[in-house]
């Protein structure tokens, strides 16, 4: 079998005890660049029968998978094909499986909460001018955190916020207040939970149902001493409506690793706010998160290789091919 790894600009991959282990029963090729036009990537990837992408960084568009037409299995990593057509491949026989990688999103969450709120970055950067900045900075201990969705992530959360000294609240589309209490935190309604607390931080998942849950009237129901933290996905908060609360220092301050569109155009007036640390989507890319994402892809692709479906989305694929 062929396989091809996709956009590893990180390098992570090579060398991987997962993928040398692969390299036993197949062909790897790993490309570590972003290539110049999409009949360039098809060209790569003419031949290729089993594909591992590096999260989101290459849309698999109807176009494309019909354009592959040796691909039998997409080996995505991370816990979600958002960007894969799910349809068009199943209708092309293709199985698509999810390869998670190591929870780093938690740890992020608060590099970014201590950053915005003790202007970690700013100081920095006034001290590379010269300056010696007077700051003052706001503590966790004592401070209530508003949790966005109590998944595995958001429980986490909630865990070391508890260690920081930190009361904690959570809202969730499914959360009920057994739950809640269960977990150690405070069921509020979402209006509730927004007038409240210091810090508000979303781990909810995108969905129909959460996309643009943040407008402006509610990021407006906030005190204008909290901050807001998004490590999730930016769609889940209007960003206009964001930057305008954030310039009329309606709320104190964010910190986002997410946003609307990635890389983050140059239009976008955000790095503008001196209150504002802004990271590149830097919750997921790290060490024990790649080591993950080998590791599972290559045991879901050497696990259809034996005639088993490992964390499969589409199985059903395998029916349209046979059909095919």
């Amino acid at each position: 079998m062929k396989v091809t790894v996709l956009d590893d600009y990180q390098h992570a991959f090579e060398g991987s005890p997962a993928i040398e282990r692969l390299r036993q029963k197949a062909e790897v090729q790993i490309f570590t660049d972003k290539f110049a036009s999409e009949e360039e990537l098809i060209h790569k990837l003419k031949g290729s029968q089993a594909i591992i992408p590096i999260r989101e960084r290459t849309r698999f568009a109807a176009k494309l998978l019909k354009a592959l037409p040796a691909l039998e299995i997409i080996a995505q990593t991370g816990n979600h094909a958002y960007h894969i057509d799910m349809q068009a491949a199943t209708d092309a026989g293709i199985v698509v499986t999810l390869a998670p990688g190591g929870n780093s999103t938690t740890e992020m969450t608060f590099g970014l909460m201590l950053a915005v709120m003790r202007r970690i970055p700013q100081s920095d950067a006034a001290m590379r001018r010269g300056e010696w900045p007077l700051v003052l900075g706001y503590v966790l201990r004592g401070k209530t955190l508003g949790i966005l969705g109590l998944g595995k992530i958001g429980s986490e959360v909630a865990q070391i916020a508890r260690a920081f000294g930190m009361k904690v609240a959570a809202w969730g589309p499914t959360l009920t207040k057994e739950r809640a209490e269960k977990a150690g935190v405070t069921y509020m309604l979402l209006e509730e939970l927004l007038k409240n607390v210091d810090v508000v931080s979303v781990h909810l998942k995108l969905s129909d149902q959460s996309k643009g849950l943040l407008n402006e009237s509610r990021l407006r129901l906030m005190k204008r001493t909290a901050y807001f933290i998004n490590t999730a996905r930016g769609a889940i908060v209007d960003e206009k409506a964001l930057f305008k609360v954030l310039a009329e220092k309606a709320i104190a301050g964010a910190a986002l690793d997410v946003f609307v569109e990635e890389p983050l155009p140059a239009s976008s007036p955000l790095p503008g706010l001196d209150n504002v640390v802004l990271a590149p989507h830097l919750g997921w890319p790290t060490d024990s998160g790649f080591e993950g994402f080998a590791e599972n892809a290559a045991q879901n692709i050497l696990d259809y290789m034996e005639g088993k479906l490992t964390c499969a989305v589409n199985p059903d694929a395998l029916d349209k091919r046979n059909k095919n």
